[in-house]
């Protein structure tokens, strides 16, 4: 009887350990098992031509790199086989993380023309750091959609893809509005996309008159919960709106990435129930549908 009392505890320890490090790794496949998401969005007035348009959305990766030279990530977005890649803000969060920059620019640009706009993180660097990332970006063969726009065209119609820096940046910017304005005036009536770090800003956005909007910044609301759109929000906020799919206004559509990483400044992030998202849309025009 007396060793079997001994054994007890022993027992009681190991079962604590176990449920301990089945909990951490648990934990770490959350926060870093990546996922791809595929989503079928059909944005009012969508050109015919665009219809079938495979777009890899990536967003909030806070310098993380998913393999050596951000090899599984790169493989991810190389098997979605996407004819677009948007990357919508906060790439880096830290100075340091410009190293990881290259290998994944490069190897984005290899697969698809790729297009990136800046998020609130890398503006939090100083101004000095974003010229520097933008232009290595641009060395790396991404296209830097800072308040502008430029004209793709698919199946014999245009499409207006336009990208604004987050408003933590430069005091002067053209804003949204302008930048509408001066696309409606040149492209009277085309179909327009903008790419916009913040996903709280969709209102503005659909008021300015863009059809469609792609962000990040929402994190997936952090800890995803049943039945909301999370429980934390990124302006500390509890139970966001808009952290993750497609929303409306009007006739204007949003679609939302969760993100690929988490903060790591001022202080290092989590996500539960809310695995990295690699989100890949495809655009539908109504007709088809």
């Amino acid at each position: 009887m007396k060793r079997t009392k001994r054994r007890r505890p022993l027992r009681l320890l190991a079962v604590i350990l176990l449920a301990l490090v089945l909990g951490a790794l648990w934990f770490r496949w959350q926060n870093w098992a990546l996922e791809t998401n595929e989503h079928t969005v059909p944005p009012a007035g969508l050109p015919a031509g665009f219809d079938g348009l495979r777009i890899a959305h990536l967003s909030d990766l806070h310098g993380h790199e998913y393999g050596e030279g951000s090899a599984e990530l790169l493989s991810a977005v190389a098997a979605a086989e996407p004819e677009l890649i948007l990357v919508t803000g906060d790439l880096i969060d830290q100075e340091a993380q410009m190293d990881m920059v290259p290998a994944l620019a490069k190897g984005l640009a290899e697969i698809a023309p790729t297009y990136y706009v800046t998020g609130n993180h890398e503006w939090a660097l100083g101004t000095a750091a974003v010229k520097q990332l933008k232009a290595l970006l641009t060395d790396c063969g991404v296209n830097v959609l800072s308040n502008r726009y430029e004209v793709l065209e698919r199946g014999g119609d245009t499409l207006l893809l336009a990208g604004v820096d987050d408003p933590n940046g430069y005091a002067d910017q053209k804003t949204p509005e302008a930048l509408y304005t001066e696309m409606e005036g040149a492209h009277p009536g085309a179909f327009s996309l903008l790419l916009a770090h913040r996903n709280d800003q969709f209102d503005r956005y659909a008021a300015a008159g863009f059809d469609l909007v792609f962000s990040g910044h929402g994190h997936g609301g952090i800890v995803r919960l049943p039945f909301t759109d999370g429980l934390l929000g990124t302006n500390r906020n509890f139970f966001p709106t808009r952290t993750a799919g497609v929303y409306t206004q009007g006739d204007s559509t949003l679609f939302v990435s969760r993100g690929l990483g988490n903060n790591t400044v001022p202080i290092r992030g989590f996500r539960l129930f809310n695995r990295p998202d690699l989100a890949v849309v495809e655009l539908r025009a109504e007709q088809s549908m």
